[in-house]
């Protein structure tokens, strides 16, 4: 591997006009023919093997005309302080507001607030459900346009009107401003690094290239593949993320080789062959928590995470190839100040053409001594004192897991909206005037087609369901055409997060058997928004634990091979469940127990989002499998080459620690970014991915890998000579590199390089 790594950065390095040209061509035509391709879909969600998307499933089926996840949108009127909404002049804007509300060519069906009984017991609020043909993603400005003009002249008449929704639901996110945030502190991270502007904008730059194309493909495959949207959203994270750290550790490493004496050209072949080989495993980490995804079985949780999959592809393409392409072209200005001007002492302007192999080490500049960095100091504090070390951080992070075990799932809605927006109010009003339940009420869909009398099966069933313990109200009955299937609502006592309507669909669902057998043979189904989440929240979490076998099984089986250790690849799994445990814990303190809420501007706590602890998992594995197979490979490495243990812990931190605290430092900026969205889901993502590579990078690799090899020494790299003899070898040390130099010590010079190429 590492061999056939270096000679592909030569390679690179000295045909990089080709590379470069190549790499510029695919972007081109990919992005035409995404200008081409039809635009992406906006795919509905579905979650198939779960009650409520059979229940949708049977609604599209049985009420054609009619999407069963069509947009709603939930017009709130409530009349100034002492006033009713039955007043004539009340009712009379109401009215007209309901007739222009169903003029839409978007709009199902409006319902009249005074016919259907949307009316509160205290006469101070009404509302109008106005349902639509199409999904909220396919509701167009003109549609949104003419509900707010409705509105708005309600409002004129006197009354308070807000709307909520799934309607009012725009797609929206974090429109690049949080990306935008991330490159600009990733930028100033680099530069504080490196201390050179050209290594602080390579990276970005191939970067930006790796995302360009991965976004392109999104597109013009999003149509063939039934991508969504909201497919590119995390490939577009992650991809910048891992593309500015893979570049990040080769730049570093040609550098350092420079450092050492060597020409460019070798340089760059030994950074490929070396930290590129690093590069390599820690994208499979990476695709690996990324595939793994299907584990979970929800098809558009699939598709983004092997669409970021590729996108992380991508960027380790672009990692090996066009970071040493650039290098080619500005081979000196990348380095240090101190390091181009010992160049230029020794002369290597005089030699441009000169491409130095291990046999010249005595006519290239002679490297420094290796000097103590922070580094160094680090690893040689936590090497004196192991113990008090890995006490304090297992400890420290066991604490902060404990909340995690209190975790409640759910999809909170627009309760835990801003007050500033009118899906919030809108939720508040509802809730005031007909009880905390009415904004998540249950869909009870009725198959009455083996039964006898349909509608006194569906009389039946409403009734049971009506004396069921929890429940307020049952809506009146709606029959499709046919007359073989019904739908009417349940309205709850409790809120639509609260654990009690969880308790209450339960029942609902366990007394089935003995409610249809009074019906001489209808079925039914509960759904609804409330219940589908309740049925999300049970599936992601009974998927959490196979998807973590999976994952981390891979990656050890991984990092067994890239190590030939058994104990660094279990080491490396646990310190990550640690942190993952331990971000979760903070995540539900925050978002679920309100603890410094106000902080970061969450002004409603509630469950946390199903998906949260997936994309967690996910990403934040990947990502600590990038810093455990950096660090730890320079420490391989270092013991591979004759160092005792000791040595080697101080080696890898001498070349690698300020270097994952960079990119560490990058990842905490670019998810942090997130935090200052309104958006409560993003705003809790951002926070939980920001926590995580803050513990993960600093106390797990930083602190608890250092003091764990300190205390097995030499037992760290102990593999059974069984194993040993049947797993590949990957050679990410670079031992066969090493041999392959000195048995052919003198490099051909590349005869098209420039003399000018140089900076």
């Amino acid at each position: 591997m590492a061999t056939f790594l270096y000679r592909l950065g030569r390679l690179a390095f000295r045909r990089r006009w080709y590379v470069a040209l190549l790499w510029v061509g695919v972007l081109a035509c990919v992005g035409l023919t995404a200008l081409r391709a039809p635009g992406a879909s906006d795919e509905e969600f579905s979650m198939p093997g779960i009650e409520s998307q059979k229940a949708f499933d049977l609604m599209e089926q049985r009420f054609p005309g009619t999407a069963a996840d069509g947009a709603t949108a939930r017009v709130v009127f409530v009349a100034p302080d002492g006033q009713k909404v039955t007043a004539t002049g009340n009712k009379q804007a109401i009215e007209r507001t309901v007739t222009e509300l169903g003029d839409g060519s978007q709009v199902s069906t409006v319902a009249d607030p005074f016919k259907s009984a949307a009316v509160s017991k205290d006469g101070s609020t009404a509302y109008a459900t106005v349902t639509y043909k199409v999904a909220s993603a396919d509701i167009t400005d003109a549609s949104r346009t003419a509900l707010e003009q409705a509105t708005d002249q309600a409002r004129d008449a006197g009354l308070t009107v807000e709307t909520g929704g799934s309607a009012m639901d725009s797609g929206g996110g974090p429109g690049g401003v949080a990306e935008i945030i991330g490159i600009s502190i990733a930028a100033v991270v680099l530069l504080i690094t490196f201390g050179s502007l050209a290594a602080a904008g390579l990276p970005l730059l191939t970067a930006v290239l790796g995302v360009g194309l991965s976004m392109f493909t999104i597109l013009t495959l999003s149509d063939a593949l039934g991508l969504s949207t909201s497919t590119g959203t995390l490939a577009m994270m992650l991809g910048l993320a891992v593309g500015i750290d893979y570049a990040l550790f080769v730049v570093s490493r040609y550098r350092e080789e420079r450092a050492k004496g060597h020409a460019p050209q070798e340089a760059a072949g030994l950074a490929v062959g070396t930290a590129g080989s690093a590069v390599v495993f820690a994208g499979l980490t990476v695709v690996i928590a990324l595939a793994g995804l299907s584990v979970v079985g929800i098809p558009m949780l699939t598709k983004m995470g092997l669409a970021a999959a590729g996108a992380v592809v991508v960027a380790v393409l672009v990692a090996l190839t066009v970071v040493p392409a650039l290098l080619g072209f500005w081979p000196d200005a990348v380095l240090s100040g101190a390091v181009r001007r010992q160049g230029r002492r020794r002369g290597w302007a005089r030699r441009p053409g000169k491409t130095r192999g291990v046999s010249e080490a005595a006519d290239a500049p002679t490297a420094a001594a290796p000097r103590d960095n922070h580094g160094t100091r680090w690893a040689r504090f936590v090497l004196r004192r192991p113990v008090p070390v890995l006490l304090l951080g297992v400890v420290g992070l066991g604490a902060l897991a404990l909340p995690a075990t209190q975790l409640q799932l759910g999809m909170p809605g627009d309760e835990a909206k801003s007050t500033s927006t009118t899906e919030r109010r809108a939720y508040d009003d509802l809730a005031e005037g007909f009880g905390p339940g009415f904004n998540g009420p249950l869909t009870i869909v009725v198959d009455a087609k083996g039964a006898g009398d349909a509608k006194a099966a569906v009389n039946t069933i409403a009734e049971k369901i009506a004396g069921t313990k929890g429940v307020v109200s049952v809506s009146k009955a709606r029959f499709n055409d046919a007359g073989d299937t019904a739908v009417f609502t349940a309205t709850p006592s409790t809120s639509p997060t609260d654990e009690k309507t969880k308790t209450l669909v339960t029942t609902i669902r366990d007394e089935r058997p003995a409610t249809e057998a009074a019906t001489d043979g209808a079925s039914f189904e509960v759904t609804g928004t409330t219940a589908l989440n309740i049925d999300i929240s049970e599936k992601v979490q009974a998927a959490l634990i196979p998807y973590l076998v999976v994952i981390v099984g891979l990656a050890v089986v991984l990092l067994l091979i890239v190590f030939r250790s058994v104990f660094v690849p279990l080491k490396a799994a646990l310190g990550f469940l640690l942190s993952v445990l331990a971000a979760l814990g903070v995540v539900v303190v925050v978002f679920q127990q309100g603890h410094a809420a106000s902080l970061l501007g969450v002004e409603q706590t509630g469950p946390i989002m199903s998906l949260m602890p997936i994309f967690l998992v996910g990403i934040i594995f990947g990502l600590a499998m990038d810093y455990e197979v950096f660090l730890v490979s320079r420490m391989r490495e270092s013991y591979v080459h004759g160092e005792t243990a000791r040595q080697a812990v101080v080696s890898g931190f001498r070349h690698s620690a300020r270097v994952v605290v960079a990119a560490a430092l990058i990842m905490i900026a670019v998810f942090a970014g997130f935090v200052g969205e309104d958006d409560s889901m993003i705003k809790m993502i951002g926070f939980g991915m920001a926590s995580a590579v803050l513990f993960d990078a600093f106390v797990v690799r930083m602190a608890l890998v250092p003091a764990v090899l300190a205390l097995l020494g030499d037992r760290a790299w102990w593999l059974p000579k069984w194993l040993d003899r049947i797993l590949p070898r990957v050679d990410v040390e670079g031992e066969a590199l090493t041999r392959h130099l000195t048995a052919v010590p003198d490099q051909d010079s590349a005869p098209d390089e420039p003399a000018g190429a140089r900076v």
